[in-house]
C-alpha cells in the first residue's frame, strides 16, 4: 500500500473515531441526591435554611468537547422548611404560589469552563412565571464511574443569588431579605433513560 493510500486510510478513521471520543453523555438527575436550596436574612436574626425535596432532570456532559447543559425543574410543592404550618404559608400567592405555579426551571444557555472543569452554568431560571437569567458558580464538581452502581456519574455543588422582588414574591422586603442565595447539591448518573 503506497504512503498517500496509507495516509488516507488512517485520516479517515481518525475522522470516524473522533466524533466517538467527543460525544456528550445524558445523565439522570438522581432525586434522592439532588435537593435545590435557598437561604435568607429573617428580620436581621437569622439566616433561614429550607430545602426542595423534589427535582427531576438532566445533565449533559461532554469533557473532551468542554460543553454542556443542564436542565432542571423542582417541584416548588415540596418545600420543607422544618415547619408543616410554614410549608403552606409559604407556598401561598405573596410568596411561591404553587397553586398556579407548582413548578420552577432552571435551563441552561452556557457552561463555562476553566480548564477541565465547569465553572459556572449560565442560564434562565423561571420562578412563578417569571423568567430571569442567572449564573450558577460551581464550587465542586467530580465526573467518575459511581462506586454502587458503576455506571458513569456526575456531582456538583452550585449557587446563584437572586432578588425575590423580581419574581413576584417580595412580601416583607426588605425586613425579610430580598436576596435569596439559592444552591444545589446535585448528582445525576448514565445511562439516562
Amino acid at each position: 500500500m503506497s504512503f498517500a493510500k496509507l495516509f488516507a486510510v488512517a485520516a479517515l478513521a481518525a475522522s470516524v473515531a473522533a466524533p466517538a471520543l467527543a460525544a456528550p453523555v445524558t445523565y439522570n438527575i438522581d432525586p434522592t441526591h439532588t435537593f435545590p436550596r435557598f437561604s435568607y436574612n429573617h428580620l436581621g436574626m437569622s439566616t433561614q435554611l429550607s430545602k426542595f425535596n423534589k427535582v427531576t432532570g438532566t445533565v449533559v456532559y461532554d469533557a473532551a468537547a468542554k460543553t454542556g447543559a443542564v436542565d432542571v425543574t423542582i417541584d416548588m410543592t415540596s418545600v420543607d422548611t422544618g415547619s408543616t404550618v410554614f410549608n403552606g404559608h409559604i407556598q401561598g400567592e405573596d410568596f411561591l404560589d404553587t397553586a398556579k405555579f407548582p413548578t420552577a426551571t432552571f435551563k441552561s444557555t452556557k457552561v463555562v469552563f476553566e480548564g477541565d472543569k465547569p465553572a459556572a452554568i449560565e442560564g434562565n431560571l423561571t420562578i412563578k412565571g417569571v423568567t430571569k437569567p442567572v449564573t450558577l458558580k460551581v464550587s465542586h464538581f467530580v465526573s467518575q464511574a459511581h462506586p454502587m452502581m458503576k455506571v458513569p456519574a456526575i456531582g456538583a455543588d452550585a449557587a446563584t443569588v437572586i432578588k425575590r422582588t423580581e419574581f413576584n414574591a417580595g412580601k416583607y422586603a426588605p425586613y425579610v431579605g430580598d436576596e435569596v442565595t439559592i444552591s444545589l447539591s446535585l448528582e445525576a448518573v448514565s445511562p439516562a433513560k
